[in-house]
């Protein structure tokens, strides 16, 4: 099993010093398909290029490959976060305030580990997370109890992420 602080710790230099932000740093695919994912943004439009993504995998290759800190085979995959993003940060919950997310816990608070609500931000002093779900309930959930969250695609969403660039989406060609 990979240590992934480990890990994070050789990558969150290179993504800074590339004026770039790291969201997410995780093994996924199992044992069949081991990917290190490398999720990372730009501050100012909260998502990346194709060119970042390309610049960043090779800006990781070597220091990766000098550290090996991974003692298996694996394959790297570098991203932008999407528009269904991982919230994985305490500030995430901040600055997507008024979006819908489901959010997963470690264990059980009150009898349930998951909600669907709206974020309606943070509590920095308490490190506390806001919710609000749809029947106007709010739930204080402390950050340190979160497994897992992400935002839930909506038409809202869609609208306050439009892409960087469209250009070339005309020549994409879809099977039929």
């Amino acid at each position: 099993m990979a240590d992934i602080a480990n890990v994070t710790k050789i990558i969150e230099p290179i993504v800074k010093d590339m004026g770039l932000e790291l969201v997410r740093v995780k093994m996924i695919g199992g044992e069949d398909e081991p990917t290190l994912q490398v999720m990372a943004e730009r501050p100012d439009t909260r998502q990346l290029t194709i060119e970042d993504c390309t610049k960043l995998s090779h800006a990781l290759d070597e220091p990766l490959e000098e550290a090996d800190p991974i003692d298996y085979a694996y394959r790297l995959e570098v991203s932008s976060p999407g528009i269904d993003r991982p919230l994985t940060r305490f500030k995430d919950f901040e600055d997507w305030k008024g979006h819908l997310a489901r959010v997963t816990l470690t264990e059980k608070r009150d009898g349930r580990r998951k909600y669907k609500a709206y974020l309606d931000g943070t509590d920095p002093e308490a490190e506390t997370v806001k919710l609000i779900d749809d029947a106007d309930e709010v739930y204080l959930i402390p950050f340190a109890a979160i497994e897992d969250a992400k935002l839930i695609f909506t038409d809202k969403l869609l609208q306050e992420t439009q892409p960087l660039s469209t250009e070339g989406a005309e020549d994409i060609e879809e099977d039929q």
